[in-house]
Parts: C-alpha cells; structure tokens; sequence
C-alpha cells in the first residue's frame, strides 16, 4: 500500500551523525541544527537518525539537474570484464548491465554527461557510446 501510493524521487543521501557534520565543518552541533532546520522547512533536505537526505529542491538549488543523462555502451565481448572494471570508478548515478543491442547503461548527472564520454574514450573495449538526455520526467 505505501509502495502504491509512493512517487519516486531523486535524492542524495549523506550517511553521517549530526554530530560528526557539525565536528567536519567546524561548528557547534546546535549551530548545524539551526542550519538544518531552515533547509528542511524549505524542503531541500530531509533528517534522521544517521542520515540526510539532499531533495529534489534542494538538488535543483545547488544545479544539479533532476533530470539526468543516459549513456549507452557497446562493448567488445572480449573486454567486458576489463570495461566494467572501469566504468565503475566513473562519478555516475547509476550503471546497469542489459541485454540487448547494447551492454551497459549509465545513468549521469547530466551535468557529468560530457566529463562521462570523455572518460569512456579512453577505455579499453568500449565500441560505442548513445547518449540520450531527459527533458522532463512525465511521471
């Protein structure tokens, strides 16, 4: 029932104790807590224990598009195994295997998409690249 009533949402989530962001950034707990609070009521974060979620809103505030880029990759069956290898160490959202025409899907910031294709040039294997960019999310 949760799930069926749930939209999905992009969110960036920081595993950390308050107590320790207000240790790294050199201010006094309740000083972070007064901070947190104005973003949370403006909605560009959520709390809890352990935990802050960076919201859509909150996204969009620090120019990081919602709405992101998607990658395609071809890669020679004999340098999958190295290709992959790679790509994971490359700063994207997601990475996925499928199958099908292609090998792998990134999904990246679009923002990232450029630094994204020229990492992907030099790797080993890699035997085509498709990007696509999201315009608007419909649902």
């Amino acid at each position: 029932m949760l799930y069926a009533q749930g939209s999905p949402a992009t969110t960036y989530t920081l595993h950390v104790k308050q107590s320790e962001l207000a240790k790294q950034l050199e201010i006094s707990r309740q000083a972070l807590n007064v901070h947190l609070r104005k973003l949370r009521d403006e909605g560009y974060i959520r709390t809890g224990r352990g935990f802050i979620d960076v919201t859509e809103e909150g996204l969009g505030v620090l120019g990081v598009s919602v709405n992101p880029a998607f990658v395609f990759i071809k890669v020679s069956p004999l340098k999958r195994e190295e290709a992959y290898r790679e790509i994971v160490k490359f700063s994207v959202q997601r990475i996925f295997r499928v199958a099908g025409d292609m090998d792998a899907i990134l999904i990246v910031e679009r923002e990232k998409l450029d630094e994204a294709l020229r990492k992907l040039a030099f790797v080993e294997g890699i035997q085509d690249t498709k990007s696509y960019v999201a315009i608007q999310a419909i649902k």
